[in-house]
């Protein structure tokens, strides 16, 4: 397939991160995805990619650290040409009071959930300006637009997600460039691995249509705003959340 696209998403090798990779190797994208820390998963997720794409990248990047990021990203295009999707869904939480929460664990927080998504937009970003296109989505979180008790730096970054979305998408409009952002509800993920079953049971109950979302869904939404279809969507929050805010 000649001109294929070039995806690059992080926090890819688990969860949303890695459902979104393989709805665009579905698509024929080639595929570049940032992990952290687990090396046996980021394997696994690159070698289902490559049976359906060979053309698959997976980097141990800390979004935190712009060096590694940089030269990941350099390194990236140099083998599957630019970046033509950015997708940043790299991101952690911590569930505790407020008050208990220590300035290291705060910043670990804001560092990558927010450190991780300027450094990596501002690192593909000129690229995309220079060729008058390019796509960028944010993850963010439905606590993100009302809150969550006990999850006060969490919710915090994740507002902030929104607001860079929202400004982002004024600036860099006039150079043909879409930046929106997903907010997902309460997804099946690792990250909400820690709930027990009360509280699963409790949050499905919340929900209009009675149920967890899962990762193929939050992928769903990714990709829509990547594509032509949605041509006319920028600086939008897309909720998928199955109700529990509207």
């Amino acid at each position: 397939m000649e001109n294929r696209k070039h995806c690059l998403i992080t926090g890819g090798s688990r969860g949303i991160g890695a459902a979104t990779a393989y709805r665009f190797a579905e698509a024929g994208y080639k595929i570049t995805f940032f992990y952290r820390s687990d090396d046996e998963s980021a394997q696994y997720t690159k070698q289902r990619i490559q049976k359906l794409t060979y053309d698959c990248l997976a980097y141990k990047v800390d979004v935190r650290d712009l060096d590694a990021v940089e030269a990941a990203v350099r390194e990236a295009a140099e083998t599957f040409g630019p970046v033509d999707v950015l997708v940043n869904n790299a991101g952690v939480s911590r569930i505790e009071l407020f008050t208990k929460t220590s300035p290291d664990e705060w910043n670990f927080i804001m560092d990558t959930n927010l450190g991780g998504l300027y450094n990596l937009t501002h690192t593909v970003l000129p690229s995309m300006i220079a060729r008058h296109s390019g796509n960028i989505i944010t993850v963010s979180s439905m606590w993100g637009v009302v809150g969550a008790s006990c999850e006060v730096a969490y919710s915090t970054s994740k507002a902030a997600i929104i607001g860079f979305t929202k400004a982002l998408a004024q600036e860099v409009g006039p150079s043909g460039i879409r930046v929106n952002c997903v907010a997902p509800g309460v997804i099946d993920t690792e990250m909400n691995s820690m709930l027990d079953d009360a509280t699963r049971d409790a949050l499905s109950d919340q929900t209009p249509l009675c149920r967890l979302g899962n990762a193929e869904e939050v992928a769903d939404a990714i990709f829509f705003l990547s594509e032509d279809t949605s041509s006319f969507i920028t600086g939008q929050i897309l909720g998928v959340n199955g109700g529990f805010i509207t």
